[in-house]
């Protein structure tokens, strides 16, 4: 077989991620390679922290990104927080809630489940409830926004909850941190992580996570060894701590973590607060254009992310099919449902840098033109003068 280099397609991305990586930061990642300990990338490794504080709204020193994508930021917090018979209290309205009650029972822990509802956000009285019942548990874990459907939860009541009983918390912000309010330390939030690859719109791969001193105090003070050698905090801020001597712990992927550098300047540049109206703001008009289609929302509008917009597939009409079409012919990519989601919705993301008015009418006009092909019960040829009084007003 003849090999060649691979060139990918110019895709729009505006599923739940990744979303669209700018020029700036793809030339970012293509600058030279040097050393991990080197001393200008160790000069960098320090920005990345402070820009990190910054995106995180946080003081905490023990905040860095891990070398690996949200999933592991995941782990690490869970890892380093919870030993072999804990009670963790975990919060559930969506996939990634079950994700977390995974990492705590590969650890030896005990899931306590709060169920919720698809779509709806975490129910403060039932956390309440099942911290009344089980004055034992050590932590809370929730999703601050759940990817899988686009639902929100009011982070700042759950936390405080958590630490009227005693408890520490994990809090899951992959898709949240850039795109909407977050505010580690006015919430108190002891644990929080998150991924590169959605609202900072730098490429998957890297899992900003924060720690802060009384997450740090637990992981000091643990009776046994974090599970995982390659995650445990006590390691990694050997690396990542302050100061110009640094231990060894691993390769740092250099050139993802210079892109990084650069999309969280990008955020600074813009301020987070004006980001965070940006994404509100061209929610607001693609909100507009699905709802003249005709589409119909999965999340009420009061818990609903501006990022991650989860809408019902009109009746008829062959989710798959949809999606190909999108992709082939437009070279844009929405997402699927997943879980009990799944054929059911799709998945609409708004996305730091994908997160543009441009795109807004290109997503609106496609799915249209898609839609009205193939003969779906839709409001054809409105959604994007629609949403874009939105846009002008």
């Amino acid at each position: 077989m003849d090999f060649k280099p691979f060139q990918p397609p110019k895709r729009t991305l505006m599923g739940p991620g990744p979303s669209d990586v700018s020029e700036r930061v793809l030339h970012a990642m293509a600058r030279p390679t040097i050393g991990h300990l080197d001393p200008a990338f160790i000069g960098m490794m320090d920005e990345v922290k402070q820009l990190l504080q910054y995106a995180f709204q946080t003081k905490n020193e023990l905040t860095l990104p891990i070398s690996a994508p949200g999933s592991a930021g995941m782990e690490s917090c869970f890892v380093n927080l919870v030993e072999r018979g804990d009670k963790v209290i975990v919060c559930q309205n969506g996939v990634f809630g079950g994700r977390m009650k995974e990492n705590v029972e590969r650890i030896g822990g005990t899931a306590v489940m709060v169920e919720d509802d698809w779509g709806k956000p975490v129910d403060p009285n039932k956390l309440e409830q099942a911290l009344k019942d089980h004055p034992d548990a050590k932590v809370v874990a929730f999703v601050h926004a759940e990817t899988s459907t686009g639902a929100q939860s009011d982070a700042e009541t759950l936390v405080k909850l958590a630490h009227k009983h005693d408890c520490l918390t994990i809090v899951d912000a992959v898709t949240s941190l850039g795109g909407t309010a977050l505010k580690v330390d006015e919430w108190d939030i002891d644990a929080i992580y998150s991924g590169t690859q959605k609202c900072l719109s730098a490429p998957p791969g890297l899992s900003p996570v924060s720690f802060n001193e009384r997450a740090a105090e637990a992981i000091r003070n643990r009776k046994t060894k974090v599970q995982s050698w390659f995650l445990d905090m006590n390691l990694v801020m050997g690396y990542w701590g302050a100061g110009a001597k640094r231990a060894y712990h691993h390769t740092a992927p250099i050139n993802s973590l210079y892109a990084l550098h650069e999309s969280l300047l990008i955020l600074k540049e813009e301020g987070l607060e004006n980001s965070w109206a940006r994404h509100q703001q061209n929610h607001l008009a693609l909100k507009a254009g699905l709802e003249a289609m005709g589409l119909g929302f999965v999340v009420d509008e009061a818990h609903r992310l501006p990022q991650l917009n989860a809408v019902y597939i009109p009746d008829g009409v062959d989710d798959a099919a949809v999606r190909n079409k999108l992709l082939q012919d437009y070279n844009l990519e929405i997402g699927a449902g997943l879980g009990v989601l799944a054929g059911k919705v799709w998945r609409l993301g708004l996305m730091g840098h994908a997160c543009s008015a441009e795109n807004v009418s290109y997503c609106l006009n496609s799915l249209d033109e898609v839609l009205t092909g193939m003969g779906a019960p839709i409001q054809s040829g409105v959604a994007v003068d629609t949403a874009n009084k939105v846009i002008a007003a």
